[in-house]
């Protein structure tokens, strides 16, 4: 975090990210090896085929989003990647209470309007009109991106 533009910094850690991987690639492998050795019907090895397959995927997009971190910055959150996730100006509030629908580890921003769905696995997703950050992150360093976002936007909490 060395850029002085880059007000706070979340992103996962490495033990984090393999053990998350892991657990999905592992995941993939038994739902390819029921799907190869179980006594069912065809359809039924298809599926457990097909979500073995995209267990896969999704362990591969895992290890890709999070060897990428997200940054307050004073004109938003963005991606290491420069992709913006959320202009300052559009949101409406943040939310870390117990009972926020939040990721876990993370904080939940209300916006001011309704975005495409996206994701990125374990490390944040956005879908209308919500932008949910954490998931693979540290508990403690989302916390205070969390604070210093309300404090610096000024609304919610």
């Amino acid at each position: 975090m060395s850029d002085p533009h880059i007000l706070a910094e979340l992103g996962a850690s490495v033990p984090r990210r393999i053990f998350g991987t892991a657990t999905v690639a592992a995941l993939a492998g038994l739902l390819l090896w029921l799907a190869g050795s179980a006594p069912v019907d065809v359809g039924a090895r298809l599926a457990l085929a097909v979500f073995g397959l995209l267990s896969i995927w999704a362990a591969i997009a895992m290890w890709r989003a999070t060897g990428r971190t997200i940054r307050l910055t004073e004109a938003g959150l963005e991606q290491s990647d420069g992709r913006i996730l959320v202009a300052m100006d559009e949101i409406a509030g943040v939310e870390r209470g117990l009972f926020a629908a939040k990721p876990s580890n993370g904080f939940l921003i209300r916006l001011e309007r309704s975005y495409p769905l996206a994701w990125a696995p374990g490390l944040w997703w956005r879908w209308g009109r919500r932008l949910g950050v954490g998931g693979m992150t540290r508990a403690g360093e989302a916390k205070a991106m969390a604070e210093l976002l309300a404090l610096r936007h000024g609304k919610g909490c």
